[in-house]
């Protein structure tokens, strides 16, 4: 007869179980509640602002959405979570010692802000993979951008989703956003503590006007976003 497992083990076991469960659960309430991230959790328990206005997909301008997108994930509609077109090419230069890329996508990016902790190493690259699938599996394209919007920090001061940064940098509304605007809050995304909208500088000037061009080129590239445009 096989011994018991001291109970320790056993409630060890089980909170690992818990962990790793408590993404998949979650995924299916957020396809109705609005989420937090893990950044926004842990101001809130440390006492740092935090300003976040939720906003939802068709009260944001299309060409913000699609200047977000466009400079994300630009092939968003073609994947089911993970790019593997652009992951090939990531891994394919890193073997060859060149340097590398980002190849993250939006559900990618959402499974870490939602779920896991900061940093580039591999066991949460690892992790942030599967997650992403799930994500995209469960949700749809819409709500995972709109999620995306809403919790992607977008400033210095604890400022998270497009209302929070659109009402700092330009003091109007996501709705009201311009072709300019749109631009200019996308090109900040990859570092938005030291990069400003309202000040851009020459290189974030010159990116927001690259991607505003190309978010009016998408066309049927988003329908998975926009099927009557």
């Amino acid at each position: 007869m096989l011994a018991r497992k001291p109970r320790w083990l056993r409630r060890i076991f089980v909170l690992a179980a818990g962990v790793c469960l408590l993404p998949l659960v979650l995924t299916v309430v957020y396809a109705v509640l609005p989420p937090i991230s893990t950044l926004m959790l842990w101001r809130f328990v440390t006492l740092q602002p935090v300003t976040r206005d939720w906003t939802a997909f068709d009260d944001i301008a299309p060409i913000a959405v699609r200047a977000v997108v466009v400079s994300e994930d630009a092939r968003l509609c073609l994947h089911d979570g993970i790019d593997t077109v652009e992951f090939e090419k990531v891994v394919s230069a890193y073997l060859e010692g060149e340097e590398t890329r980002g190849a993250s996508t939006i559900p990618m990016q959402v499974a870490k802000n939602l779920f896991l902790w900061p940093g580039r190493d591999p066991v949460r690259k690892a992790v942030e993979l599967p997650l992403a699938v799930w994500l995209d599996f469960v949700l749809s394209k819409r709500r995972i951008v709109e999620i995306y919007l809403n919790i992607a920090e977008w400033g210095p001061d604890g400022e998270f989703g497009i209302a929070a940064a659109a009402a700092r940098a330009f003091k109007t509304t996501p709705a009201k956003l311009g072709r300019k605007q749109a631009g200019l809050l996308a090109a900040v995304l990859p570092n938005p503590i030291d990069r400003d909208p309202a000040k851009p500088s020459r290189y974030v000037a010159r990116r927001g006007a690259a991607v505003a061009a190309a978010a009016e080129r998408t066309g049927g590239v988003l329908d998975c976003l926009f099927p009557d445009s």
